[in-house]
């Protein structure tokens, strides 16, 4: 049995998630469910055994950049100037839970939502916050936009 339940955020207790970054907490806390309410972007949550939120991650449409592409990727494409996709906007595992594999789980199920949508996108894309968050995405598959190092896609 797994460990958590993944669903979207609904009347889910946030007070008391900390990640140890405040201003993603505060984005969880305090502006999610209006986010949530006003269609900029859907959020899930993973849900421990105890009812706890042990993490969770933000989806909204995007578009890239064909130019942006790597030129292989690109040369496999119709010519239009952007191409749709869909943003990871926000991954973030309560500082209990981290460790754990949770984050790669919750990727896992962004690309799984990604995947099923009956709205069209050729990748899921991340904007890493640093380094480190990079070389997450990277050893999950993802890999870098033309220039950026830090902005990365996954085929979907």
């Amino acid at each position: 049995m797994t460990p958590y339940r993944l669903e979207r955020l609904a009347n889910h207790d946030r007070n008391a998630f900390a990640s140890g970054s405040d201003a993603l907490d505060r984005y969880f806390t305090q502006q999610a469910s209006q986010n949530v309410r006003r269609r900029i972007a859907s959020c899930f949550v993973a849900v421990s055994r105890e009812g706890a939120v042990a993490g969770y991650y933000t989806l909204a449409a995007t578009a890239l950049a064909l130019t942006a592409l790597p030129p292989a990727r690109a040369r496999k494409l119709p010519r239009y100037p952007i191409i749709p996709a869909t943003l990871l906007g926000r991954l973030v595992v309560a500082t209990p839970h981290q460790g754990r594999r949770l984050g790669a789980a919750l990727v896992a199920d962004a690309l799984l939502r990604s995947t099923r949508s009956e709205i069209a996108a050729y990748a899921l894309v991340v904007e890493a916050k640093d380094e480190a968050a990079a070389r997450f995405y990277r050893h999950l598959e993802f890999e870098p936009l033309a220039g950026d190092s830090r902005r990365l896609i996954r085929i979907l």
